[in-house]
């Protein structure tokens, strides 16, 4: 293997060569050996419209021709205040300004920091802290990794040197809520906010909850005076079945994370959203009270044009109702696998379909079994799961779905 390059999540000294991309297209990636694979999970979930949608190659060309980049510190242009202006109007009123990252790690880090100065500004020093969940994943970065499962994710080894966070599992019965109703109150003078990958903990096991657990969970700690922030950076722009996902629980948070498809899966780009009330407190005659962060492509003209051209393919195309249609087309599919002795859950939620094994098997020769079968799948640890892009043609969903059954079968 060429080493030049440190590929993300692989062991270098044992990692089986690389497949060797030349182009994508539509749902497709082709190989330089003339292979072609179906992708099933649309480029790690940015690719919600597949590869090379013409709408979005003809904003990024326009703007590279006009200005590819421009510091936004003391400077403004068109794209940003546009992409700004758009994100708000998808979202509801109170959530009214928008705070531009380039990763969706940082644009947690981000909503982090707002949230403990927002406490600051209103005298609650102590307030300094997160309420977190077990299977939860908010990106590789040091704040970001604290407020990740603290166990069982990949983050563990470097438990020393993180903030320790309040972790608790996902409340399912009335007991389990009645519990972490009283554990909030313990803790709610240090803890700034909540924060959780609404509907679907989506890198720590594809977990699904409901819209009433999420509200149970919203309505408690807003009674204890902790903001609540939510990680749409998997879950927003349609994949659920609704444009973000905290839209099917009627809940608003205080902050919401974005990132992902919010290009379309052509450039990177995050925003972090917060309410009126949130970005008032900051406004001040004091420079030491204003948000204190910037990131060097902090609303890269380019990355909002695509953006931008993205957001305008939702409102053209049927992007919300092609993933409803696909929880079913899947659910359809993959229930092949239930007579399988290995399978313990299959479950799908919009544009994701998920199947459990009741054990963890060879991660490395499963992705070579779907290679074999010309898809590209990764699984977690249990987890075989789907996430194409929302606008997949029939012949590429039967596809992906079909090699899965196969290969499951086959284990």
């Amino acid at each position: 293997m060429n080493n030049k390059v440190w590929l993300p999540y692989t062991q270098m000294q044992t990692a089986q060569e690389p497949l060797h991309v030349s182009h994508v297209d539509k749902s497709k990636i082709f190989l330089k050996n003339g292979d072609c694979l179906v992708d099933g999970i649309a480029s790690w979930w940015t690719a919600c419209h597949g590869y090379r949608h013409p709408l979005i190659e003809e904003y990024v060309i326009r703007q590279l021709k006009k200005m590819p980049h421009i510091m936004l510190g003391g400077i403004i242009h068109d794209p940003a205040i546009e992409l700004a202006n758009e994100l708000t109007q998808l979202l509801p009123e109170e959530l009214a300004h928008v705070f531009f990252s380039e990763s969706g790690s940082v644009s947690v880090e981000v909503a982090l920091k707002i949230a403990i100065q927002y406490q600051m500004l209103r005298g609650a020093q102590g307030k300094s802290k997160f309420i977190s969940f077990r299977n939860a994943y908010h990106g590789d970065t040091f704040a970001a990794m604290s407020v990740c499962d603290p166990l069982e994710g990949m983050h563990s080894k470097f438990s020393s040197s993180l903030v320790p966070q309040y972790t608790f599992e996902v409340p399912q019965s009335d007991k389990d809520f009645f519990n972490f109703e009283n554990e909030v109150k313990k803790v709610k003078d240090n803890v700034a906010g909540m924060i959780i990958e609404p509907l679907v903990q989506a890198a720590g096991g594809m977990i699904f909850h409901s819209s009433s657990q999420l509200r149970r969970m919203t309505d408690i700690c807003k009674a204890n005076d902790i903001l609540i922030i939510f990680d749409e950076i998997a879950t927003g722009f349609g994949r659920t079945g609704s444009m973000f996902a905290f839209e099917k629980a009627n809940i608003i948070p205080d902050l919401i994370t974005l990132s992902k498809a919010l290009t379309g899966g052509t450039l990177p780009l995050a925003a972090t959203v917060v309410t009126k009330k949130v970005f008032n407190t900051f406004l001040s005659e004091r420079d030491e009270d204003a948000l204190m962060h910037g990131p060097t492509y902090s609303g890269n003209p380019t990355a909002c044009s695509a953006a931008l051209a993205s957001i305008k393919i939702f409102e053209q195309e049927p992007r919300i109702q092609q993933a409803k249609t696909l929880e079913h087309r899947m659910l359809e599919r993959l229930s092949l696998c239930n007579s399988f002795s290995l399978v313990k859950n299959i479950r799908t939620l919009g544009a994701i379909g998920v199947i459990e094994l009741v054990r963890e098997v060879d991660i490395t020769k499963l992705r070579q079994e779907f290679i074999r079968r010309g898809v590209w799948i990764r699984p977690i640890g249990k987890i075989i799961y789907l996430m194409p892009a929302l606008n997949i043609i029939e012949e590429d969903l039967n596809r992906l779905c079909n090699a899965v059954v196969d290969v499951v079968s086959a284990l």
